[in-house]
């Protein structure tokens, strides 16, 4: 008999216990969610990205030469490719930045814009959007990702604890490990071209390299600008959408599209800035001594429980 209420007396300190927790999570949480979700509380991070450094593409005008690859690779002294950049096949195939490559073109059949100087297909040019509310920074407890004042999202190695936080937090799913390294890996990705022996160059290599301006390198707010003056003057030739602007928070990468972005490899989400939702919810957690308030509660609910299942008066 006394074990059968050990038992179901542990059960419900168990059941106490985690209703506590959830209580006091969703007293707290509930009202930094409802903050999130109505945009109350939002950093205006899109407000001081004004002056970002960003680049405009015009994948009505990119041609798939893989020049800003080439360039990407010799910018950042990576490994030549198995295949040469001449090879125009690979473009069909639809690739991922990773470790050894920053950026990659991709090329997708189908319902072109109407005067485009390739009426088969759309290229489009992928790598690290340089998010303004970055979560890959938001994500890394150390700080080795960190969003400069003047936009790029940069990586610091020497700081880095391999957590590979930031890989599962960005949206876009662009930093890559090197897990051949066995000693010192590192996250990669596209630096928007800010090592020291990029300092003091006009643009990154990409966009200096391409033979047709499909890259513009600029502010982020003359660039939007350019972007609808451009769609403005000839709207049959471009997309009611200058993807970037909005999505997650906007981005220092701008896609000016002739097509539906869905159908040329960019992802469709949300407008809202992940890390405006997440940061949310833990500092209300934390603001207010949520988790110790919950620990002491459900010790308090055990001290009850256990009294009250104590035998009164003492054996008759």
């Amino acid at each position: 008999m006394g074990r059968t209420c050990f038992r179901e007396m542990n059960m419900d300190r168990r059941e106490l216990f985690t209703l506590a927790l959830s209580a006091a999570g969703a007293t707290v949480a509930g009202p930094a969610l409802a903050a999130a979700a109505d945009g109350h509380g939002a950093t205006p991070a899109t407000e001081r990205a004004t002056d970002h450094a960003a680049v405009l593409v015009d994948t009505t005008l990119c041609i798939g030469c893989r020049s800003c690859e080439e360039a990407c690779q010799r910018a950042n002294h990576l490994p030549a490719p198995e295949v040469p950049f001449s090879d125009r096949w690979v473009l069909n195939t639809p690739r991922r930045p990773n470790a050894t490559r920053f950026t990659v073109v991709n090329a997708y059949e189908g319902r072109p814009s109407p005067d485009s100087r390739d009426r088969d297909k759309t290229y489009t040019k992928v790598q690290c959007l340089h998010c303004v509310d970055p979560s890959c920074v938001s994500a890394c407890i150390v700080g080795a990702l960190k969003k400069r004042d003047d936009g790029p999202v940069v990586y610091n190695p020497t700081i880095c604890i391999g957590c590979r936080y930031c890989m599962v937090a960005c949206p876009f799913e662009i930093p890559a490990y090197e897990y051949s390294e066995p000693l010192l890996p590192r996250v990669r990705k596209c630096t928007l071209c800010t090592g020291e022996d990029r300092l003091g160059k006009p643009k990154p290599a990409c966009a200096a390299t391409c033979p047709v301006e499909a890259l513009v390198f600029g502010k982020r707010d003359e660039l939007i600008a350019l972007a609808r003056s451009r769609a403005a003057k000839n709207p049959a030739r471009y997309e009611d959408h200058l993807y970037g602007e909005h999505e997650v928070g906007g981005t220092s990468w701008l896609y000016l599209v002739g097509r539906p972005p869905t159908e040329i490899g960019l992802l469709e989400l949300q407008e809202a800035a992940p890390p405006r939702l997440t940061e949310a919810i833990q500092h209300g957690i934390f603001k207010y001594g949520a988790l110790p308030v919950a620990v002491y509660s459900g010790l308090a609910g055990l001290m009850w429980l256990t009294n009250r299942n104590r035998p009164q008066g003492g054996a008759k």
